[in-house]
């Protein structure tokens, strides 16, 4: 007969089939948890697929809003050069504004400012900026923009850089045109002194040039006196250049540009840059530049020249110009020159200016900058073409005549004030843009001459062979020569007798030029006669 268990057993019994009834419920809500979480975890996986494939076709939602990163694309988008705005005050007061890259050169201004003026022959032309110190300084074509402008906005002026000396062998007429201007403002500034005649005589051609001819229906009685040719302008100066216009009747404004820039290249400050300076006395002094060589004034009298042929170094330490000349026909020795400048700045603005010119005038090719790591001194170099060579550019110039508008809207005006904020200072000259070598000092071999030296130094002796007071300018000091006595006779008479009597001139000249005129014959005679000749020919004769 079985036995029945107890009452513990069976409450045993059934504590153990509840723990397992438990357990499995357990096990059972344990899976379904997984499950649960597989669940939302896939439709998390959903979500964010679809969040980046929202996120690559509109490029509205950013990487960071979606936990998993997206892998960054191979090819780099590529940076629009970043651009500068500029304003350029051209040579008839009008501006040029645009904009150019950041990081370009000075020269990619400078053709991009000459494309803009339909200008060919640009290399006689450059750009200048100032800075806190008032000083103008000439934009270097080789060099970053933004490493030479300290500050902005950038504003530069465009101007004659340097003068040719005889404007007749600029091939077009938009660089005459662009010259004159130049010439008219340096005569406004007073960087040009004249004299009255010359006043009126470039002030009549200007207006030629701008005006055309005379008509008595369109020029009332005073229509040159909103017009500015001097300085200090009177009423007697407009109307002499009232009476030397009437008389230009079919002068086209090219052959007025041409005759205002004949007279214009005798005066004695054409084409010069003027620094200021002191002697070895302490004296002040002017230094100018220019396309012959250095000047030295005293009391606007010109004291002294250098000529190119006879400097054998420019150099500069701290403030202080020297110049090593070449020894004399009876000197043994070179001998050194100083002179002092305002500070270093202004001592390699000039030295750089010397070396500018020098090598445009002067040399066939530019010299190329010094190469290699250890490199004593400044590497400037004057890096454009030189004039020999801008001649032969200009005489491949192939195009027709360039149409341009001489205006007087804005030019030279009697509104016009002097005192602007851009006008041109007596100087406009290179600025120390690039690292100054140890000391502030640099001295530069001057090359040898170009072709031209022979023609130079045959002047050079004529010039050394007048009389000192002749190299005196004159005419800034107001002293009267005998040729000045004749024109200051002539200007109490009629316009006839003055074309006359220049008519009469000019075929003087022409005959006395002839190859068979009564002077070289007689001169001819004359020598053949005399028996020992003058001195130069006796001296030749007994060599």
């Amino acid at each position: 007969m079985p036995t029945e268990p107890g009452p513990e057993v069976k409450n045993a019994a059934e504590v153990s089939s509840q723990q397992k009834g438990a357990a499995a419920g357990m096990q059972d809500s344990a899976s379904d948890g997984k499950m649960a979480k597989q669940v939302r975890r896939r439709a998390q996986e959903d979500q964010d697929s679809k969040l980046i494939d929202d996120h690559r076709e509109t490029d509205d939602v950013s990487e960071k809003t979606t936990p998993c990163k997206t892998p960054k694309s191979p090819q780099k988008t590529s940076k629009r050069p970043k651009t500068v705005p500029f304003k350029v005050t051209l040579l008839d007061t009008s501006d040029y504004e645009a904009g150019i890259e950041k990081h370009c050169k000075g020269q990619a201004l400078l053709d991009k400012v000459c494309e803009h003026l339909n200008l060919l022959e640009k290399d006689y032309f450059g750009l200048t900026f100032s800075e806190a110190d008032s000083q103008k300084n000439w934009l270097d074509p080789s060099k970053e923009i933004k490493k030479q402008m300290r500050t902005a906005p950038w504003h530069f002026a465009f101007s004659v850089k340097f003068y040719p000396p005889d404007p007749s062998q600029l091939t077009e007429d938009i660089t005459r045109y662009y010259l004159c201007l130049q010439l008219r403002d340096d005569m406004l500034s007073g960087r040009l002194p004249c004299s009255f005649v010359t006043h009126a005589l470039l002030g009549s051609y200007a207006v030629q040039a701008e005006l055309g001819d005379y008509d008595t229906d369109d020029h009332g009685p005073d229509y040159v006196s909103d017009f500015r040719f001097a300085p200090n302008q009177t009423r007697e100066l407009e109307e002499r250049v009232m009476e030397l216009h009437r008389n230009y009747r079919g002068m086209t404004p090219a052959d007025a540009e041409i005759n205002f820039l004949e007279n214009a290249k005798k005066l004695s400050m054409y084409g010069v840059d003027l620094h200021h300076a002191k002697d070895s006395e302490g004296i002040d002094i002017m230094l100018g530049v220019c396309a012959n060589g250095l000047l030295i004034y005293r009391d606007r009298l010109r004291i002294n020249r250098f000529a190119w042929p006879k400097i054998l170094k420019i150099s500069y330490k701290r403030s202080n110009f020297y110049i090593k000349i070449r020894p004399g026909e009876y000197e043994q020795f070179e001998s050194t020159i100083g002179f002092k400048l305002p500070n270093h700045r202004a001592a390699k603005r000039l030295w750089k200016v010397c070396i500018e010119h020098h090598t445009f005038f002067r040399l066939v090719s530019p010299e190329p900058p010094p190469k290699g790591f250890l490199v004593m001194g400044s590497k400037f170099r004057y890096s454009g073409r030189t004039q020999a060579q801008t001649r032969q550019a200009s005489a491949l110039i192939d195009r027709p005549a360039p149409h341009f508008e001489r205006s007087t809207s804005k030019r030279y005006l009697l509104s016009r004030s002097l005192d602007g904020e851009f006008s041109r200072p007596v100087s406009a000259m290179c600025e120390n843009q690039d690292g100054l070598p140890s000391g502030d000092e640099q001295e530069t071999e001057l090359e040898p001459p170009s072709l031209e030296q022979d023609q130079e130094d045959h002047e050079e002796d004529q010039d050394e062979e007048r009389d000192p007071e002749e190299d005196q300018d004159q005419e800034e000091a107001g002293v009267t020569t005998p040729s000045k006595k004749k024109e200051i006779k002539f200007l109490d008479k009629s316009e006839d007798v003055l074309l006359k009597h220049q008519a009469s001139i000019n075929e003087l000249k022409k005959a006395l030029r002839g190859p068979n005129s009564k002077l070289t014959n007689r001169e001819k005679r004359l020598s053949g006669t005399s028996p020992g000749g003058t001195p130069e020919r006796k001296a030749v004769s007994v060599g």
